[in-house]
């Protein structure tokens, strides 16, 4: 018998194209917000975060004909529930190769809920420098009656307000061999 739970899809709320168009719409207005790609750095938050930010990256370099610069940020250790995720949290690497100091950051995640990720992101990019700015995109953000903190993102792929017993999933090729994103809850028993 599997510990895992079995979450229930209530609705789907995003296929592979709608995702697409969102994600072409987050590289425009980044673009257009940060004047171009000089500059430009896009940091993907473990996990989906991370393929989202290369998408962000390509369809930049699409529309600029410059790659903005790319890293990786891992917050496990800097989380503030840590001791609630287990007595040997799994540890991925933070690539970031180029110095974010003067840059144009953005923090690209897959969902914005209470702001807790991204508080945490923020300690450990201020650990690696000061940039000069510092931007949140995300794909879906569940709306502010959920912000434990003061956050908000700079650039939303689409906005879903949800009932804090829902689940939005993010679902990627990289991770789930389906693009999706879908809104969940707990079985009833």
């Amino acid at each position: 018998m599997s510990d895992e739970v079995k979450l229930v899809e209530k609705s789907r709320i995003m296929g592979k194209e709608r995702i697409g168009r969102a994600m072409s719409r987050l590289a425009s207005e980044i673009v257009e917000d940060n004047q171009g790609a000089n500059g430009l750095y896009l940091v993907g938050i473990r996990r989906r975060g991370v393929p989202l930010a290369e998408t962000l990256v390509r369809k930049i370099e699409e529309i600029e004909g410059k790659k903005p610069l790319f890293g990786i940020i891992d917050i496990t250790l800097y989380r503030d529930d840590l001791s609630t995720v287990g007595a040997n949290p799994i540890v991925n690497r933070t690539e970031l190769d180029e110095d974010i100091d003067e840059k144009s950051i953005v923090l690209v995640d897959d969902v914005l809920f209470t702001g807790r990720t991204i508080r945490a992101a923020l300690d450990q990019l201020m650990d690696f420098g000061r940039p000069k700015k510092v931007q949140l995109a995300v794909l879906v953000d569940r709306g502010h009656e959920h912000r434990e903190l003061p956050i908000q993102a700079d650039f939303v792929g689409k906005t879903v307000p949800t009932k804090k017993s829902e689940i939005i999933k993010v679902m990627l090729k990289e991770y789930d061999d389906v693009e999706a994103v879908g809104i969940f809850e707990l079985p009833s028993n």
